[in-house]
């Protein structure tokens, strides 16, 4: 597993090693990778040309899998499904007790898909052990995150003082080994509620940044970014963007939240669990985006 992983990112010599890492998590069937998961990677690389994107996931590191990444692959960009190792990613850390618990009835799944909450865990596997950049399958590159380092975002801010009120993990850029994703882990292993929805994910950050983040060692070592960098539209109101002008003047609205959104945000997080029914219209906003 490390050895496919890091002979990936390295290439076959200097010119083709990667700009940046990034990750994304896959847990559902191949045949459910579709054009929403394919529009993410697509623009993903429009920004990033150079940069690697490694899928974890089992359905697609298969010859089925990767038919659905072979449109990417054909035009010379870095990206391949790994199925990922549990016993490697969590290696002394509390991950690591916690999935053996697992293995050996010892946690109790809950009622939320365990798959879920696996790639809750996952994700930060993969950016304490590799470090780089971690995106959820439905959130829209708009813009290079090159200079991004040490980065989560708030998705939701006071909105006079500025201060953030819940974080998101459905983008993060950290270092490997960073001391912050060990103590996301370390929350995930003590906490774990698999009946709880975003207890093990969003709400995990929010209650460990809360607590730890103005320590020593702590402090100085990550931002929080404001809800415009990743998280523009919330999950309530994401529909706006799927929808075209009705008229003169929520043609003017849609420009203007154009604007604001390209010139203030990295990503759009599409919140999947809200939009995967609604169509795209045409003059919307994500038809915009799109072309």
């Amino acid at each position: 597993f490390e050895v496919r992983v890091m002979e990936f990112f390295r290439g076959n010599s200097s010119s083709s090693s990667c700009e940046l890492r990034f990750f994304m998590t896959w847990i559902y069937t191949q045949k459910a990778f579709g054009d929403r998961e394919k529009l993410a990677v697509e623009n993903l690389f429009k920004f990033h040309p150079d940069g690697c994107l490694v899928i974890a996931s089992f359905s697609l590191d298969s010859a089925n899998g990767m038919k659905a990444l072979g449109p990417f692959v054909s035009r010379g960009l870095k990206v391949t499904a790994i199925s990922p190792d549990f016993d490697y990613l969590f290696n002394n850390t509390p991950g690591s007790v916690w999935y053996r618990r697992l293995l050996h009835g010892g946690v109790n799944p809950g009622e939320i898909p365990l798959g879920q909450n696996l790639s809750n865990l996952l994700r930060l596997g993969f950016l304490y052990r590799f470090g780089g950049i971690y995106l959820d399958t439905d959130v829209i590159v708009l813009r290079s995150f090159q200079g991004l380092r040490n980065v989560i975002g708030a998705q939701t801010a006071d909105a006079s003082t500025g201060n953030w009120s819940r974080l998101n993990t459905a983008v993060m850029v950290f270092d490997e080994n960073h001391p912050l994703i060990f103590k996301f882990i370390q929350e995930f292993a003590l906490t774990f509620d698999g009946s709880k929805w975003g207890h093990n994910g969003p709400y995990l950050a929010s209650r460990v940044v809360s607590r730890i983040g103005e320590r020593a060692g702590y402090k100085n070592s990550f931002r929080v970014l404001s809800p415009a960098a990743f998280y523009p539209v919330d999950w309530s109101r994401i529909g706006r963007l799927f929808e075209g002008p009705k008229n003169s003047s929520h043609s003017e609205w849609l420009e203007a939240e154009m604007r604001r959104i390209r010139r203030r945000s990295f990503a759009v997080h599409l919140w999947n669990r809200e939009s995967s029914g609604l169509q795209i219209q045409r003059g919307s906003i994500i038809q915009r985006i799109i072309n």
